[in-house]
């Protein structure tokens, strides 16, 4: 697929879904900047990390025997973003590790938050001509309580946005 794409948006999450979108992305599209641009084209890598307060399930609870129940104790919210960001680093590693052979502009961007939220907001801050998605294809029941991060972006972002869907979805 070629066209004058400057910006293309891969969204990794850690799932193998996400990184065959990235295989997919990096062997089938050919960026290309339009000629009167004097910016180059890239891919971006992003992974959009969960805020502490919801990896701790938003309050951690009560410190046990009578302990203050409305404190937040720091070394627990410290040890799970030091946790995150190895998470995150281990993605990002992985995704640079297939994208090593490729002879590419490849940036990496991690935001925090809500990620069908900040997909959303990347792709229309760094003004993206496409956004590649994995599809873990959730059942309908899963999908209705947790929701689909890529039918959300679909119809939010203002961008041609790609699904890779697995061998078997």
């Amino acid at each position: 697929m070629t066209s004058n794409l400057r910006c293309v948006v891969v969204a990794v999450d850690g799932s193998e879904e996400s990184m065959n979108a990235l295989r997919w992305a990096l062997d089938n599209l050919e960026l290309r900047p339009p000629a009167d641009s004097a910016s180059p084209s890239s891919f971006v890598v992003l992974h959009v990390q969960s805020p502490p307060s919801i990896v701790a399930g938003v309050h951690p609870g009560a410190i046990p025997f009578g302990g203050p129940s409305d404190l937040e104790v720091p070394a627990f919210t410290a040890a799970i973003e030091a946790h995150q960001k190895r998470i995150t680093q281990a993605i990002l590693d992985h995704a640079m590790g297939i994208c090593s052979d490729k002879n590419m502009n490849i940036k990496t961007e991690v935001v925090i938050g809500d990620p069908k939220e900040k997909i959303c907001e990347v792709v229309e801050k760094l003004n993206v001509d496409l956004l590649v998605m994995g599809s873990r294809a959730f059942g309908p029941i899963k999908r209705m309580f947790l929701g689909s991060v890529s039918n959300y972006c679909t119809n939010h972002v203002q961008c041609p946005v790609i699904i890779v869907k697995g061998k078997g979805a």
